[in-house]
């Protein structure tokens, strides 16, 4: 179950946008830990999981850190974000460097915090294109935003491509 809330604190990245003039709309979303992990707990999600957009910290020789974005239902493709980035492969940042690689704990890392403090390339899925609205962490777990996924990649330079395994 998602509560939308307008009287949360707003986070680091929801005042950025605030700055910047993007609208969103801010999220709770329920969490549960598992293992060393907080995970969005998704059988009570009232929210269509294709809108929900994960942030995925990878790196690769060539390029060092990128950011992909891509919906909670998929995977992330490492040859073709190689390719689209100069790589002859990436991989994801281990855990244990995560924060120190993004400023962020694993289920909290928001495309937005992140281009704000290391301007890393930041590639958005091309199904996010085809959306009107997305959910993308807003630098806590289980905090969200939804915003439009265009304004969104224009305001941090990021861009869209394949990314994502196909089936």
């Amino acid at each position: 179950m998602s509560k939308k809330h307008s009287k949360l604190a707003k986070t680091l990245v929801e005042k950025i946008l605030d700055q910047a003039k993007i609208p969103y709309t801010q999220y709770e979303l329920v969490t549960q830990q598992e293992g060393d992990v907080r995970q969005l707990k998704l059988d009570e999600l009232a929210l269509n999981e294709h809108m929900i957009y994960k942030t995925l910290a990878l790196t690769g020789k060539t390029s060092g850190p990128i950011i992909g974005v891509i919906p909670l239902d998929e995977r992330i493709s490492y040859k073709k974000l190689a390719k689209i980035t100069g790589n002859r492969k990436v991989g994801m940042v281990p855990l244990k460097d995560l924060v120190a690689t993004t400023g962020y704990e694993h289920g909290a890392n928001t495309p937005i915090g992140i281009h704000q403090t290391h301007h890393y390339p930041i590639i958005f899925s091309n199904s996010a294109q085809n959306q009107t609205e997305i959910l993308v962490s807003s630098g806590k777990i289980g905090r969200s935003i939804k915003v439009a996924p265009r304004e969104l990649v224009t305001f941090l330079g990021a861009k869209f491509a394949d990314i994502t395994e196909d089936d």
